[in-house]
């Protein structure tokens, strides 16, 4: 008899779950659809918007934006990597030199 009690759970557990679940992915397809690019009504835009800052680090020392890539790789070998990593262990303050 009480098998029959952990079964009946089960199954009702089982349902309100596969419910549960079958009711969000519905949820979640309705908000995918909606368009969020809609322009808000004139009232939703403060009076003054501040002006757009760009972050110090597009600046340079004079205060202009850089217009220029700020990283820029350059193809090395193994061994080239190898000897640089090597010489900046050797660099280092608590490398010891034999």
């Amino acid at each position: 008899m009480l098998q029959l009690l952990y079964m009946l759970a089960f199954i009702v557990l089982a349902v309100l779950t596969v419910g549960n679940l079958l009711r969000n992915v519905y949820t979640l397809g309705l908000q995918s659809r909606q368009d969020y690019n809609l322009p808000m009504p004139p009232s939703a835009y403060p009076e003054e918007t501040p002006p757009m800052v760009p972050h110090p680090e597009l600046l340079d020392e004079s205060g202009n934006v850089i217009d220029e890539p700020l990283l820029v790789m350059r193809s090395m070998s193994v061994e080239d990597a190898r000897e640089q990593l090597d010489a900046l262990y050797h660099q280092s303050p608590g490398s010891k030199d034999d």
